[in-house]
């Protein structure tokens, strides 16, 4: 087992194809454990070379709606007015504190993506 750190994009294609050869390696043995540190290299490698955006508020909203099965009615019930609910999907209207702390509560929307600036 040669484990190094992931520092380059070399080394992360040499990762790559090394984690290939050990897919099937299984738990407990020493193909299993290096195909476990290797995999954990690969994510942290990843995960600071193509970090990934947090969705847009609204767009988050409206996925959460569509996941729920949820129409605008059901929003204005959560933040107030049917007005505001509308104004809001259609960019009008920036989220309050309090419409934040709701959509947070009601709907499990995580508020760093709601407290984004759109």
């Amino acid at each position: 087992m040669n484990i190094r750190p992931i520092k380059t994009k070399k080394d992360y294609e040499r990762a790559i194809s090394r984690l290939e050869k050990l897919f099937d390696a299984k738990k407990g043995t020493p193909e299993g454990d290096e195909l476990e540190v290797l995999g954990l290299l690969i994510e942290k490698y990843e995960t600071e070379t193509f970090p990934i955006d947090l969705p847009d508020p609204v767009e988050a909203i409206k996925f959460r709606m569509e996941q729920l099965g949820l129409t605008q009615t059901d929003l204005a019930n959560v933040i107030g007015q049917k007005s505001r609910a509308s104004e809001i999907l259609s960019r009008k209207r920036k989220l309050s504190l309090d419409m934040i702390r709701q959509l947070h509560a009601e709907w499990k929307i995580p508020t760093e993506v709601l407290v984004q600036a759109y």
